[in-house]
């Protein structure tokens, strides 16, 4: 049986997100790529507890996350059985809904119907009678705002999710969208948008939606699926993501610029007396709007590293300037 660090609540710093009552971990653990078919049972396990020791409360999750798709939820269902269980009141747990997940015109985008369907697939999977934070996963270009919304609506009145949020809206979108949910009474808690030192978007009016609207964010992808740890600047090594499972990283993502902008990054890390990854996360978490960012794991060992970012010193005025050049 599966005995908590008793110490983890020491180990995490969490913030505020947006204006409600909810305080995300810093970090948060994405069950995206390593909790599918491709990972041994006991691999997920440990890394998921190893998560919990240090603090880290937030799991999330997404109906199609495997592979194949609906496999990482069946397994995070087999470890709510096997150590969750007693730990429920503890953990904050979200999934979502919005990519295609199974045939037919019912199974993909906004609807009403796909996202309250998917989301009882889910919490079957999960072996859940709720989630904490159910998703619209992206925009529906072809289903009225109104009608996906107001699913999310539903969804919380029905006791299925405590919260809603977004994912992958661009600002207009999600300022029509924060004031629709909050005219029906059920305000929007978080959106989820990629960002991180290559894909700076967000910077371009959401964050300042977010601030303005008073809600959270919690970002994936800061390490930009792997570049900004560095790992790839000598070349394509041998049993790593891009090598074994190129979904989400690909070959030529490794273009020249990139490679150059990550050493002079890893040079501003270096003169810190830091890991780059550690600056490329604390980077992201430099501006308070942003309650947490996503990482993933292979290995415990990643979690436990990844978490030490929270002892680490600020970065500075100077340091942020350097880093603003490096990219240019």
């Amino acid at each position: 049986m599966y005995t908590p660090a008793q110490d983890r609540y020491q180990h995490m710093t969490y913030r505020r997100c947006g204006n409600s009552g909810i305080q995300l971990p810093m970090l948060s653990l994405g069950l995206w790529h390593n909790f599918g078919d491709i990972t041994p049972f006991e691999t997920q396990q440990a890394i998921l507890r190893a998560a919990f020791d240090t603090g880290i409360t937030h799991f999330d999750l997404a109906n199609n996350y495997g592979p194949p798709a609906g496999e990482a939820e069946r397994n995070f269902g087999r470890h709510m059985d096997t150590d969750w269980r007693p730990h429920r009141d503890e953990l904050i747990i979200s999934t979502k809904a919005g990519y295609g997940m199974w045939d037919g015109p019912y199974g993909d985008w906004g609807s009403r119907k796909y996202l309250i369907a998917s989301l009882d697939q889910s919490l079957k999977r999960m072996h859940l009678d709720y989630v904490d934070i159910f998703y619209h996963h992206r925009p529906d270009p072809d289903t009225p705002l109104e009608e996906t919304m107001g699913a999310l609506d539903y969804i919380v009145r029905s006791g299925k999710a405590l919260y809603v949020g977004i994912s992958n809206y661009g600002p207009e979108q999600a300022k029509k969208a924060f004031t629709m949910l909050r005219e029906m009474g059920t305000p929007c808690l978080i959106h989820q948008p990629r960002y991180n030192m290559f894909d700076r978007r967000p910077e371009q009016g959401l964050t300042d939606v977010l601030r303005e609207e008073k809600v959270g964010c919690i970002c994936f992808s800061p390490l930009a699926g792997g570049l900004l740890t560095g790992k790839y600047l000598n070349g394509i090594p041998a049993g790593s993501r891009i090598d074994h499972d190129p979904r989400f990283l690909k070959p030529d993502s490794l273009t020249e610029d990139n490679i150059r902008k990550t050493r002079a990054l890893k040079a501003i890390a270096d003169a810190r007396g830091q890991k780059l990854h550690h600056l490329a996360l604390q980077w992201v978490l430099r501006d308070p709007v942003i309650t947490s960012a996503l990482i993933g794991a292979s290995r415990p060992e990643q979690i436990i590293d990844n978490a030490s970012i929270v002892n680490a010193p600020p970065l500075t005025e100077a340091e942020l300037r350097q880093i603003d050049e490096a990219l240019a």
